[in-house]
Protein backbone atom coordinates (compact mmCIF):
# COMPACT_ATOMS: atom_id res chain seq x y z
CA UNK A 1 0.00 0.00 0.00
CA UNK A 2 1.46 3.53 -0.94
CA UNK A 3 -0.12 5.56 0.83
CA UNK A 4 -2.40 5.51 4.10
CA UNK A 5 -4.20 7.91 6.36
CA UNK A 6 -7.20 7.95 8.42
CA UNK A 7 -9.01 11.45 8.83
CA UNK A 8 -11.31 12.50 11.28
CA UNK A 9 -12.78 15.70 13.30
CA UNK A 10 -11.64 17.01 16.17
CA UNK A 11 -14.12 15.14 18.44
CA UNK A 12 -12.71 11.69 16.67
CA UNK A 13 -15.46 11.38 13.63
CA UNK A 14 -14.72 9.85 10.15
CA UNK A 15 -14.81 12.01 7.39
CA UNK A 16 -15.97 10.01 4.66
CA UNK A 17 -15.34 10.79 0.92
CA UNK A 18 -12.39 13.39 1.82
CA UNK A 19 -9.89 13.71 -1.05
CA UNK A 20 -6.10 13.58 -0.54
CA UNK A 21 -3.68 15.00 -2.15
CA UNK A 22 0.15 14.57 -2.53
CA UNK A 23 2.23 16.84 -4.24
CA UNK A 24 6.29 16.54 -4.63
CA UNK A 25 8.56 19.33 -3.33
CA UNK A 26 8.50 20.74 -6.89
CA UNK A 27 4.65 21.45 -6.59
CA UNK A 28 3.56 18.55 -9.05
CA UNK A 29 0.62 16.03 -8.26
CA UNK A 30 1.72 12.73 -7.90
CA UNK A 31 -1.22 11.21 -5.95
CA UNK A 32 -5.10 11.59 -5.47
CA UNK A 33 -7.28 9.63 -3.24
CA UNK A 34 -10.30 9.37 -1.44
CA UNK A 35 -11.46 8.51 1.94
CA UNK A 36 -13.94 5.58 2.19
CA UNK A 37 -16.92 5.76 4.04
CA UNK A 38 -14.96 4.82 7.73
CA UNK A 39 -12.32 8.13 6.28
CA UNK A 40 -9.50 5.62 5.52
CA UNK A 41 -7.41 6.66 2.27
CA UNK A 42 -5.70 3.37 1.40
CA UNK A 43 -4.03 4.26 -2.25
CA UNK A 44 -1.52 1.17 -3.73
CA UNK A 45 -0.07 3.48 -5.86
CA UNK A 46 4.20 3.14 -4.83
CA UNK A 47 5.73 7.05 -4.44
CA UNK A 48 9.69 7.70 -5.16
CA UNK A 49 11.23 8.21 -1.85
CA UNK A 50 11.47 11.60 -0.78
CA UNK A 51 9.41 14.27 0.97
CA UNK A 52 6.22 14.98 -0.22
CA UNK A 53 3.37 17.51 0.91
CA UNK A 54 -0.41 16.18 2.16
CA UNK A 55 -3.22 17.90 1.37
CA UNK A 56 -6.76 16.82 2.43
CA UNK A 57 -9.46 18.78 1.74
CA UNK A 58 -13.67 17.65 2.37
CA UNK A 59 -16.66 19.71 2.17
CA UNK A 60 -17.85 21.75 4.81
CA UNK A 61 -14.00 21.15 6.98
CA UNK A 62 -11.28 23.00 6.58
CA UNK A 63 -8.07 22.34 4.43
CA UNK A 64 -5.19 20.83 6.31
CA UNK A 65 -1.77 19.96 4.82
CA UNK A 66 1.44 17.93 6.05
CA UNK A 67 4.58 16.83 5.63
CA UNK A 68 5.53 13.28 5.02
CA UNK A 69 8.39 11.08 3.96
CA UNK A 70 8.23 8.08 1.85
CA UNK A 71 11.14 5.42 2.28
CA UNK A 72 12.47 3.10 -0.25
CA UNK A 73 9.89 0.77 0.55
CA UNK A 74 7.72 3.29 -1.29
CA UNK A 75 5.17 3.59 1.59
CA UNK A 76 4.02 6.55 3.84
CA UNK A 77 1.62 6.34 6.58
CA UNK A 78 0.27 9.92 7.10
CA UNK A 79 -1.36 8.53 10.11
CA UNK A 80 -4.87 10.52 11.82
CA UNK A 81 -4.97 13.46 10.40
CA UNK A 82 -7.53 16.09 11.66
CA UNK A 83 -10.26 18.05 9.75
CA UNK A 84 -11.64 21.13 11.32
CA UNK A 85 -15.37 21.77 10.89
CA UNK A 86 -16.10 25.38 9.19
CA UNK A 87 -17.49 27.80 11.93
CA UNK A 88 -15.37 25.69 14.51
CA UNK A 89 -11.49 26.32 15.50
CA UNK A 90 -10.32 29.42 18.04
CA UNK A 91 -14.10 31.35 17.80
CA UNK A 92 -16.77 30.96 19.38
CA UNK A 93 -20.10 31.15 17.75
CA UNK A 94 -21.81 34.30 16.87
CA UNK A 95 -22.89 36.53 19.66
CA UNK A 96 -26.14 36.04 21.12
CA UNK A 97 -28.63 34.14 23.33
CA UNK A 98 -28.18 30.52 22.46
CA UNK A 99 -30.66 27.43 23.66
CA UNK A 100 -29.11 24.40 24.26
CA UNK A 101 -31.02 21.44 22.91
CA UNK A 102 -31.91 18.62 24.99
CA UNK A 103 -33.08 16.14 22.09
CA UNK A 104 -29.57 16.43 20.77
CA UNK A 105 -27.51 16.68 23.72
CA UNK A 106 -26.04 14.34 26.75
CA UNK A 107 -24.94 15.24 30.22
CA UNK A 108 -23.47 12.49 31.42
CA UNK A 109 -21.19 11.20 34.09
CA UNK A 110 -18.24 8.32 34.65
CA UNK A 111 -17.27 7.17 37.87
CA UNK A 112 -14.68 3.65 38.69
CA UNK A 113 -16.56 0.74 40.03
CA UNK A 114 -14.30 -1.57 42.33
CA UNK A 115 -11.29 0.18 41.46
CA UNK A 116 -11.28 -1.34 37.49
CA UNK A 117 -13.99 -0.69 35.30
CA UNK A 118 -16.06 2.45 34.65
CA UNK A 119 -19.83 3.20 35.26
CA UNK A 120 -21.56 5.65 33.14
CA UNK A 121 -24.35 7.51 33.96
CA UNK A 122 -26.68 10.58 32.41
CA UNK A 123 -29.20 13.16 33.34
CA UNK A 124 -32.10 12.95 30.98
CA UNK A 125 -34.02 15.50 32.03
CA UNK A 126 -32.47 19.27 31.80
CA UNK A 127 -32.50 22.84 30.07
CA UNK A 128 -29.52 25.21 29.59
CA UNK A 129 -29.16 28.83 27.77
CA UNK A 130 -26.05 30.30 26.64
CA UNK A 131 -25.21 33.86 25.97
CA UNK A 132 -22.04 34.54 23.74
CA UNK A 133 -20.76 37.98 24.28
CA UNK A 134 -20.36 40.58 21.22
CA UNK A 135 -17.45 42.02 22.29
CA UNK A 136 -15.40 40.10 24.78
CA UNK A 137 -15.97 36.88 24.51
CA UNK A 138 -14.59 36.00 27.68
CA UNK A 139 -17.80 37.73 29.42
CA UNK A 140 -19.89 35.02 27.73
CA UNK A 141 -22.42 33.04 29.90
CA UNK A 142 -24.18 30.02 30.37
CA UNK A 143 -26.82 28.37 33.01
CA UNK A 144 -28.08 25.18 33.19
CA UNK A 145 -30.59 23.35 35.39
CA UNK A 146 -30.91 19.56 35.53
CA UNK A 147 -33.66 17.61 37.06
CA UNK A 148 -31.78 15.37 39.68
CA UNK A 149 -34.28 12.35 39.86
CA UNK A 150 -33.70 11.99 35.77
CA UNK A 151 -30.75 10.02 36.68
CA UNK A 152 -30.15 6.95 34.00
CA UNK A 153 -27.55 4.55 34.58
CA UNK A 154 -29.26 1.70 32.81
CA UNK A 155 -29.92 0.17 35.99
CA UNK A 156 -33.25 0.71 37.73
CA UNK A 157 -31.81 -0.18 41.28
CA UNK A 158 -28.79 1.46 40.93
CA UNK A 159 -30.23 4.57 39.74
CA UNK A 160 -33.26 4.10 42.90
CA UNK A 161 -29.87 4.30 45.35
CA UNK A 162 -28.55 7.05 43.87
CA UNK A 163 -31.78 9.11 43.73
CA UNK A 164 -31.61 8.66 47.49
CA UNK A 165 -30.13 10.57 50.70
CA UNK A 166 -27.03 8.34 50.36
CA UNK A 167 -26.21 10.49 46.80
CA UNK A 168 -28.51 12.74 45.41
CA UNK A 169 -31.25 13.27 47.70
CA UNK A 170 -33.71 14.16 44.65
CA UNK A 171 -36.59 14.79 47.37
CA UNK A 172 -34.96 17.45 49.57
CA UNK A 173 -32.61 18.81 46.34
CA UNK A 174 -34.62 18.07 43.22
CA UNK A 175 -32.42 20.24 40.70
CA UNK A 176 -28.99 20.65 40.31
CA UNK A 177 -27.79 23.80 38.73
CA UNK A 178 -24.43 25.39 37.10
CA UNK A 179 -23.76 29.38 36.58
CA UNK A 180 -20.55 29.99 34.67
CA UNK A 181 -18.74 33.22 36.24
CA UNK A 182 -16.15 33.53 33.83
CA UNK A 183 -14.33 32.42 30.67
CA UNK A 184 -10.53 31.80 29.83
CA UNK A 185 -8.85 31.15 27.11
CA UNK A 186 -7.13 27.72 27.25
CA UNK A 187 -5.29 26.97 24.06
CA UNK A 188 -5.29 27.58 20.40
CA UNK A 189 -9.46 25.70 20.71
CA UNK A 190 -10.69 25.70 23.39
CA UNK A 191 -11.58 27.55 26.58
CA UNK A 192 -12.28 26.72 30.64
CA UNK A 193 -15.32 27.71 31.72
CA UNK A 194 -15.44 28.66 35.57
CA UNK A 195 -18.88 28.09 37.24
CA UNK A 196 -20.68 27.46 40.29
CA UNK A 197 -22.19 23.85 40.80
CA UNK A 198 -25.09 23.39 43.24
CA UNK A 199 -25.72 19.91 44.12
CA UNK A 200 -27.29 18.83 47.42
CA UNK A 201 -27.65 22.78 48.57
CA UNK A 202 -23.85 23.02 48.30
CA UNK A 203 -22.23 25.65 45.90
CA UNK A 204 -18.61 24.40 44.92
CA UNK A 205 -16.49 25.83 42.00
CA UNK A 206 -16.23 23.55 38.84
CA UNK A 207 -14.23 24.39 36.15
CA UNK A 208 -14.79 22.97 32.38
CA UNK A 209 -12.71 22.18 29.59
CA UNK A 210 -14.68 23.57 26.44
CA UNK A 211 -14.17 22.80 22.50
CA UNK A 212 -16.33 24.65 20.02
CA UNK A 213 -17.00 21.76 17.40
CA UNK A 214 -18.48 23.52 14.80
CA UNK A 215 -21.59 26.03 14.01
CA UNK A 216 -23.91 25.55 10.68
CA UNK A 217 -27.32 25.15 9.59
CA UNK A 218 -30.09 22.68 10.43
CA UNK A 219 -32.91 21.43 8.62
CA UNK A 220 -35.10 23.36 10.60
CA UNK A 221 -33.80 26.48 9.11
CA UNK A 222 -31.83 27.40 12.43
CA UNK A 223 -28.43 27.78 13.25
CA UNK A 224 -26.70 25.65 15.46
CA UNK A 225 -23.37 25.56 17.20
CA UNK A 226 -22.18 22.10 18.61
CA UNK A 227 -19.92 21.62 21.85
CA UNK A 228 -17.87 19.66 24.02
CA UNK A 229 -17.34 19.84 27.40
CA UNK A 230 -15.31 17.88 30.47
CA UNK A 231 -14.71 18.32 33.52
CA UNK A 232 -13.80 16.51 37.04
CA UNK A 233 -15.80 16.60 40.51
CA UNK A 234 -15.53 15.15 43.71
CA UNK A 235 -18.36 13.90 44.94
CA UNK A 236 -17.39 14.51 49.02
CA UNK A 237 -17.49 18.29 47.99
CA UNK A 238 -21.12 18.05 47.91
CA UNK A 239 -21.84 15.76 51.03
CA UNK A 240 -22.12 12.55 49.05
CA UNK A 241 -19.97 10.35 51.44
CA UNK A 242 -21.65 7.24 50.84
CA UNK A 243 -18.99 4.15 50.41
CA UNK A 244 -18.76 0.86 50.61
CA UNK A 245 -15.11 -0.89 50.56
CA UNK A 246 -14.87 -3.91 48.77
CA UNK A 247 -11.50 -5.30 49.29
CA UNK A 248 -8.46 -4.41 50.37
CA UNK A 249 -9.12 -0.95 50.97
CA UNK A 250 -10.63 -0.84 47.60
CA UNK A 251 -14.14 1.59 47.52
CA UNK A 252 -16.95 0.00 45.41
CA UNK A 253 -17.09 3.63 43.65
CA UNK A 254 -14.87 6.03 43.39
CA UNK A 255 -15.15 9.73 44.92
CA UNK A 256 -13.96 11.29 41.83
CA UNK A 257 -16.63 11.90 39.11
CA UNK A 258 -15.58 12.49 35.27
CA UNK A 259 -17.77 14.92 33.39
CA UNK A 260 -18.80 14.46 30.07
CA UNK A 261 -20.83 16.93 28.56
CA UNK A 262 -22.07 17.02 24.25
CA UNK A 263 -23.89 20.24 23.38
CA UNK A 264 -25.94 21.04 20.48
CA UNK A 265 -27.44 24.77 20.86
CA UNK A 266 -29.91 26.95 18.62
CA UNK A 267 -28.86 30.31 18.35
CA UNK A 268 -31.97 32.35 19.49
CA UNK A 269 -33.97 31.96 22.62
CA UNK A 270 -36.22 29.04 21.72
CA UNK A 271 -36.05 25.58 20.25
CA UNK A 272 -37.35 24.83 16.91
CA UNK A 273 -39.75 21.62 15.84
CA UNK A 274 -37.33 19.03 15.25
Amino acid sequence: MGLTARIRTRDGWAVSHAVVTVTDMAGTQVLRAEADEKGVVGDPTGLAPGAYTVVVTAVGHGPAASTAIVTASGRVDAGTITLARQGGGDELPPPGPWTVDPAHSTVGAVARHLGISSVRGRFTDFSAAIEVAPDEVTKSRVEAVIRAASIDTGNGPRDTHLRSADFLDVETYPEITYRSTGLTVAGPDRWTVHGDLTMRGVVRPVDLDLVHLGTGADPWGGTRAAFRATGELHREDFAMNYNQVVRAGVAAIGTTLRVELEIQAVQGESLPQA
